[in-house]
């Protein structure tokens, strides 16, 4: 299992490739984690350089280069890391991958397959050329030096009480708790239609689910990392689903009150935030931090639906 001392060792790893990215406090006892400011757009970056880096140490990178899978997020931080590192990169992604980050991907360099219409068959295909090709494999969620190099964003989180953390595989969710989920309450936060670590920890193992959401691009996995999960369930992370129109309506109020663009993933931390608030389950004293952890979306429909929204008294 990924530990601590894993999380510091990819950060040292790391530090001279990522940024070190703010932590906001926007409220009394609130702040934001602007990981959205990352590389790539997203936390992703700070996984896919430990994982190719860590190659590199082994003497384990081959001159084939890397081949990705994702929804987009970490297939962008594997192209850009591949990019500045001056290897090859191959990214399958679905084909209902958003426009935008398919377009960045090429932007980037990296070779895009687009395969299947979810993640899950993109990952397939993905394989098949790591047999073909001899690359190295990034996952985008289930690798050791994945886990704890997403973690090391935890690391620079403020002393709060409790951190909220879009969750889609377990890969951030994951070394997060590692990093600090013996001294911080972590909650991890899904789409109630992509349950997949609230199913695994229902089960007591990874179990597969159907996978049906607004934010399924970049929490989309229908079955939750074996590392991440054993993280979650050491560190006793607990899970919070909140459904589609609470994250569409918390990524229009992250626009209208604070003027942060995020995706749609990214904004299902800040509607638990709001679910917690209105049930009475966040305490007055209680410090939180919400990790904002991408903004690979097109913002072109944001200001249209606000608009709308104060028409209409939202």
């Amino acid at each position: 299992m990924v530990d601590r001392d894993a999380v510091e060792s990819a950060a040292r790893r790391i530090g001279g490739h990522v940024r070190r990215t703010p932590s906001v406090e926007v409220a009394p006892g609130l702040w934001f984690k602007l990981e959205l400011l990352q590389h790539s757009g997203s936390f992703k970056a700070r996984g896919a350089f430990n994982r190719i880096l860590a190659a590199r140490e082994q003497g384990e990178l081959p001159a084939a280069g890397v081949v990705a899978a994702s929804g987009g997020n970490a297939g962008l931080a594997v192209a850009f890391a591949a990019a500045r590192l001056g290897i090859p990169a191959e990214v399958f992604v679905p084909l209902v991958a958003p426009a935008v980050k398919v377009r960045k991907l090429r932007q980037l360099g990296a070779v895009v397959h687009q395969h299947g219409r979810e993640y899950a068959e993109a990952y397939a295909a993905s394989t098949i050329r790591v047999a073909e090709t001899g690359a190295l494999f990034v996952h985008a969620y289930d690798q050791p030096e994945i886990v704890a190099g997403q973690g090391t964003l935890a690391l620079e989180l403020p002393d709060v009480d409790t951190v909220l953390v879009a969750t889609g595989g377990g890969g951030l969710v994951g070394g997060v708790a590692a990093a600090v989920g013996d001294r911080m309450r972590v909650v991890a936060v899904e789409p109630a239609g992509a349950p997949t670590l609230h199913a695994a920890l229902a089960a007591g193992h990874p179990v597969d689910v159907a996978v049906d959401s607004v934010a399924a691009d970049s929490l989309g996995a229908r079955l939750a990392g074996t590392i991440g999960f054993a993280a979650a369930v050491h560190h006793q992370v607990q899970s919070m689903l909140v459904d589609d129109d609470a994250i569409v309506r918390a990524r229009r109020m992250l626009w209208a009150e604070h003027r942060i663009v995020v995706e749609l993933g990214a904004a299902a931390a800040f509607a638990a935030l709001e679910q917690l608030e209105r049930d009475g389950r966040r305490t007055g004293r209680e410090r939180v931090a919400v990790v904002l952890c991408g903004a690979n979306t097109d913002p072109a429909d944001l200001t249209a639906e606000t608009v709308q929204d104060l028409s209409q008294g939202v």
